[in-house]
């Protein structure tokens, strides 16, 4: 039988690759003569760099850029085995956790680190990129990104605007002279499950601005530039992004990445699995072991689990789930949303903190493989 495994990593304790080499250690202590694949994987958010340098081959790039409020740091990006695709996740660079969360940080966070990332990438010869776009500390609309790609965005008087969601409504001309010349023969894909709109009640600075520091009376003021330069960008290129569904993901880093890189917003389950052709991985499997560290109701919006059950379906592959924490009260909408079974690993009630312990984690991820592979024995 043919069994592939793709679970996504359990935050915080167990990579995609850690968890499949658990689980391919259970299959073969117990099941004989067995075809085990296993496929890293991720939804776009933390982890996705991993689970893609791990499946390509590729390696992981460090380099010096700058923090959301420009204070020189290391940042990691991953690139493809064949060199040609670049994976970032913005929190590398710009991510909320890279700063100290104060009030009115909001106003001045930028992107420019992310931009120094991908242009680095560009000049090692990377033309496709995976961008995802969760857990910034930002609300620029990825114009501090843009001003590190070589775009100025002047006030009134010409001069160039201070870097910060709070210049947004200052901006009255987006020059791209300078740009980098290899923009144009890049392709972005930006991953992420989120679909707001870049600006009005349930946009970036509305739904996303207070998790930052930002005031009611600064949210305002953001909303108020997002709308501007969305309304700018129409009148400068056309494309009307404020409204456009994952606009508002990143603090608008969707939005500006449409506008100014002509990038795709999906879904970062799906983005992944089509870039690893993952329906062509599973063809011909008798099972398909998936799951995440906490399965709940969010596990039905766009998260890895429920992702790869409707790609198995499609094939009438049955799916078994593990996971560190299941919410029960989920338990039939998510086995209603293609999921056969969800096995929960620990075997007894223990704290956070051991239950968090990678060589304890692994250990019960793998005698909960065994346990339904006895079974599977007995069946088959």
């Amino acid at each position: 039988m043919k069994i592939v495994i793709a679970v996504d990593s359990f935050k915080g304790c167990l990579s995609s690759s850690s968890i499949a080499n658990a689980v391919e250690e259970g299959i073969q202590n117990t099941l004989s003569g067995c075809e085990v694949i296993k496929v890293p994987i991720a939804d776009g958010g933390e982890g996705t760099v991993d689970a893609l340098v791990d499946a390509t081959l590729g390696k992981i790039i460090t380099i010096p850029v700058h923090n959301p409020l420009m204070q020189p740091i290391q940042a990691s990006y991953g690139m493809t085995g064949d060199g040609q695709t670049a994976i970032i996740e913005m929190s590398a660079a710009s991510g909320l956790d890279l700063i100290p969360l104060k009030p009115g940080n909001v106003m001045d966070t930028t992107t420019y680190g992310t931009g120094e990332m991908i242009a680095d990438a560009i000049k090692r010869g990377c033309r496709n990129f995976i961008i995802g776009v969760g857990g910034s500390a930002t609300n620029d609309a990825g114009t501090g990104m843009m001003q590190a790609l070589g775009v100025h965005f002047t006030d009134e008087k010409g001069n160039e605007v201070e870097k910060g969601g709070k210049s947004l409504s200052s901006i009255r001309h987006i020059d791209t002279q300078n740009q980098l010349p290899e923009l144009q023969d890049c392709t972005f894909h930006i991953a992420t499950d989120v679909t707001n709109p870049f600006y009005g009640p349930q946009g970036a600075a509305c739904i996303f601005g207070p998790q930052k520091g930002g005031n009611e009376e600064q949210i305002k003021a953001l909303d108020k530039g997002m709308e501007h330069l969305a309304e700018l960008i129409f009148e400068t290129t056309g494309k009307e992004i404020g409204h456009l569904p994952g606009a508002g993901a990143g603090g608008g880093m969707g939005g500006g990445c449409v506008a100014f890189l002509q990038a795709n917003i999906s879904p970062g389950i799906e983005l992944i699995m089509d870039y690893l052709h993952f329906d062509e991985i599973i063809r011909g499997a008798g099972l398909v072991i998936t799951g995440e560290g906490k399965m709940d109701r969010q596990t039905l919006f766009g998260k890895v689990p429920v992702g790869i059950a409707r790609a198995a379906a499609s094939q009438q592959i049955p799916v078994i789930a593990i996971t560190g924490q299941l919410d029960i009260t989920a338990d039939k909408e998510l086995r209603e949303a293609g999921l056969s079974a969800i096995f929960p690993i620990h075997p007894a009630p223990i704290s956070l903190e051991k239950a968090m312990q990678p060589d304890y984690a692994y250990r019960n991820i793998r005698r909960t493989i065994e346990q339904i592979c006895y079974i599977l024995n007995l069946l088959f």
